[in-house]
């Protein structure tokens, strides 16, 4: 007992310090309660305001840039170098326009719906591994169920797409909403169970096992990273992520050309603007969770081959997630309400269980 609790204190003596110690010593707060609760708020700061600027640059401007060219096409290209400013100028144009209240609407349900789609997703990334960078280790928290925390709140998007389209009066911001539901339903739980072979895999929930579980070789130099190990279940949980964040060829609960804009119809204004950074915000959360359960997390994927720091790493497999669906959205055609839900319930969700129980078995009778 002394021996695995000497072990236990010399494990925790090596971890890397959080994001919130480092900001609270910093200050010379380090082991106080003030100190952790400032810590921690300077640090959520921190990655919301990082995440936040991400979404400004991957909405306005990244979108059309990669649009136009699968299209063949000039994207925005007129207002500051590259037409980055395109940035400040949308975000001009949609913050000053009128907030427009449609009669008939449910509130506070209506005003509190871009609210929750978009914090839903930036509470997500508290336990996101983002690796180190000049030694500062970027992560708010470590708990031991990391995985299920990050599941449980990015579904709290789907009470916001309820309430949106509920509580706008519309029939198609219902209809909008209804779809993502089923949507959400249909794909949210292939999602966890793909992730579910993982942990069989790592042995853990927590977020720091799950990438540790990942840099022992795997041969021909490479780490072991779940995508190598299991490509099957890299794939599954690809195209259930895609369902997630509603992006080609899932995109039914907004589907232009059937429902105007689905849950978002009668939004305008900073509440436009909210609901649209909470689907980039979630597009980033998707890959943050890419990259960690199946791509290593912040590490590269040669062995010994530590170029960059860990946290561009992590930079880097989250913006190739975002490229990911944004060549989705340009290369797939949408695909029907109808043919959606049965390719989640019979085709998505059986293949996740297969996957489960083979993956049960590998490691409980061969490995």
């Amino acid at each position: 007992m002394q021996e695995a609790n000497a072990t236990n204190a010399t494990n925790a003596s090596a971890a890397p310090q959080m994001l919130p110690d480092t900001i609270a010593g910093a200050v010379g707060l380090q082991g106080t309660l003030l100190g952790d609760v400032f810590g921690s708020l300077v640090g959520a700061a921190l990655i919301g305001t990082l995440m936040l600027t991400m979404t400004a640059l991957a909405g306005p401007w990244a979108k059309r840039k990669i649009t136009a060219a699968f299209t063949d096409r000039i994207a925005v290209n007129r207002i500051g170098p590259f037409g980055l400013l395109i940035i400040v100028a949308d975000a001009v144009r949609l913050l000053s326009k009128e907030l427009i209240v449609p009669d008939g609407v449910d509130r506070p349900a209506w005003d509190l719906a871009p609210l929750v789609i978009a914090s839903s997703a930036l509470l997500g990334f508290a336990v996101i591994p983002m690796g180190s960078i000049a030694g500062i280790n970027v992560q708010l928290a470590d708990p031991e169920s990391g995985l299920a925390y990050v599941f449980a709140v990015a579904s709290i998007a789907s009470l916001g797409l309820v309430m949106a389209g509920y509580a706008s009066n519309n029939k198609f911001s219902l209809l909008g909403g209804l779809r993502a539901v089923a949507q959400n339903l249909a794909y949210e739980i292939p999602l966890v169970i793909t992730a579910a072979s993982v942990v069989i895999f790592a042995g853990s929930l927590q977020m720091s096992e799950i990438v540790a579980a990942q840099q022992e070789s795997l041969g021909f130099g490479l780490k072991s990273w779940y995508a190598f190990v299991n490509p099957f279940a890299f794939l599954l949980f690809l195209a259930a992520n895609l369902a997630e964040v509603g992006r080609n060829p899932f995109d039914t609960p907004e589907a232009p050309t059937e429902i105007v804009a689905g849950y978002q119809t009668e939004y305008s204004s900073v509440y436009f603007v909210l609901i649209y950074l909470g689907e980039f915000i979630h597009i980033f959360l998707g890959g943050a969770i890419i990259a960690t359960v199946f791509l290593g997390g912040p590490t590269s994927p040669i062995v010994g081959l530590e170029i960059l720091p860990g946290f561009l790493w992590f930079i880097i497999k989250i913006w190739a997630v975002f490229l990911f669906t944004q060549w989705m959205r340009s290369a797939i055609p949408r695909v029907r309400i109808d043919q959606l839900i049965e390719i989640g319930w019979k085709g998505m969700l059986v293949l996740s269980f297969a996957n489960l129980v083979l993956t049960a078995v590998i490691v409980g009778v061969i490995v």
